[in-house]
C-alpha cells in the first residue's frame, strides 16, 4: 500500500514539474514580448498625439461639423468596441475588460439604449455568445502584435455606421497600458470627437475620453477644402489611430499580466512540488519504519521458538506450574 501511494506521489510530482516548465516558458516569453510592446506604444503616441492637435485646430474652425464634434443631445443607439485577448492564461485579463462592458451595456440598456457590439479577441466572441448576446462583428488574431492593417478593418466597422447616423455614439473598452507595473481598463469615446475640457456623457471613475485639443502654437490657418470638408477626411484617420493605439496598449497589457500570472503559477508549482516531496518522504519514513517493526517482532519471535524452530506452549505452562 505504501509502494502504491509513494509510486502515485512520484507521478504527480512529475506532473507539476512539467507544468512547471511551461509555465515558466510563458513567463519568460511574455516578459520578452513586454519590452517590443512598450517600443511600439512609444513609436505611436506621437502620430496619435498629431493628429489630435490637427483635429482640435479644424474643429475649432468647422461650424458646420454637426454631429462629428461635440457630445450628443440624445443617445439611443451606440456602437461599442471592446478588445481583450485571443487566448488566456494572463490571469483576470479578460475577465475584468469583459465584465466593465456587460455592466455598461446593462446600464445603458437600462436607460432605454441599443447597443451594437462589435469584439476584438476570441474571448470576447465566447463570452457573449455563452451569455446569449449577440456580437455584430468579431475580430480575431488580432491582439498578439497588431498591425495598423487590423485597426483599419476595425474602424471600417466603426466609422461608416457613425458617418452614415446608423450609430450616435462610439464608445472603446480596453485596457490602457500606464507602465510595466499599472494597467487599468477604460471606457473611451471615440465618435463624436470630444472637445477639450468637456465629458462624455455616462462617463464615470475610469472612463478615459479621447479628447481633441486645439494645436498650441498661436496663428491663423487657412484650410483647403474647407473646414467641414477636411474634418469629413480626417474622421476616419483619426479612428484608425486611436484604434490601433488602443490595440498596442492592449497588446502591451496583455503580454504583462500574462508574465504576472505564469509568474504566480511558476512560484504556486515550486510550492505544491515541495509539499508533495515532503509527504511522500513521511510515507517512505512510515513504510521503513513498519518494515523495521516487522523485522524485529520477526527476530524477536525466532529467539522466543529456540533452536527447534517453535514454541511448545504446553512446555512453558508446565515450567510455570513446577516452579
Amino acid at each position: 500500500m505504501a509502494g502504491g501511494q509513494e509510486r502515485e506521489l512520484r507521478r504527480r510530482i512529475r506532473t507539476v514539474e512539467s507544468t512547471k516548465k511551461i509555465t515558466r516558458a510563458f513567463e519568460l516569453i511574455a516578459a520578452s514580448q513586454i519590452v517590443r510592446a512598450q517600443g511600439r506604444i512609444a513609436g505611436a503616441r506621437p502620430y496619435v498625439a498629431g493628429i489630435e492637435r490637427v483635429l482640435g485646430t479644424v474643429a475649432a474652425d468647422a461650424s458646420g461639423a454637426g454631429r462629428l464634434v461635440g457630445t450628443p443631445e440624445s443617445v439611443q443607439r451606440v456602437l461599442l468596441v471592446i478588445v481583450v485577448a485571443d487566448r488566456g492564461l494572463c490571469g483576470g485579463y479578460n475577465t475584468i475588460a469583459l465584465r466593465t462592458a456587460e455592466r455598461l451595456i446593462r446600464a445603458g440598456e437600462s436607460e432605454g439604449r441599443s447597443y451594437t457590439v462589435v469584439t476584438v479577441g476570441r474571448k470576447a466572441q465566447s463570452y457573449f455568445r455563452f451569455r446569449g448576446r449577440p456580437v455584430d462583428r468579431a475580430f480575431t488574431q488580432m491582439t498578439d502584435r497588431p498591425a495598423f492593417a487590423d485597426a483599419r478593418a476595425v474602424a471600417a466597422e466603426v466609422v461608416g455606421p457613425f458617418l452614415d447616423g446608423e450609430v450616435d455614439l462610439v464608445q472603446l473598452v480596453s485596457w490602457r497600458f500606464h507602465s510595466a507595473g499599472v494597467q487599468s481598463v477604460v471606457t473611451r469615446q471615440v465618435l463624436p470627437l470630444v472637445p477639450a475640457g468637456a465629458s462624455p456623457p455616462g462617463a464615470a471613475h475610469g472612463d478615459d475620453a479621447q479628447s481633441v485639443e486645439p494645436a498650441g502654437a498661436p496663428g491663423f490657418y487657412d484650410f483647403e477644402p474647407a473646414p467641414e470638408e477636411l474634418l469629413q477626411l480626417l474622421v476616419p484617420q483619426y479612428a484608425e489611430a486611436v484604434l490601433y493605439q488602443a490595440l498596442l496598449e492592449a497588446s502591451a497589457s496583455e503580454h504583462t499580466a500574462r508574465q504576472r500570472a505564469m509568474a504566480a503559477a511558476t512560484e504556486n508549482a515550486e510550492e505544491f512540488i515541495t509539499t508533495l516531496r515532503r509527504v511522500m518522504n513521511r510515507v517512505r519514513q512510515d513504510a521503513v519504519t513498519t518494515e523495521i517493526m516487522e523485522i524485529v517482532g520477526g527476530a524477536e519471535a525466532l529467539r522466543q521458538a529456540g533452536p527447534t524452530g517453535y514454541v511448545d506452549i504446553d512446555d512453558e505452562h508446565t515450567e510455570e506450574q513446577s516452579a
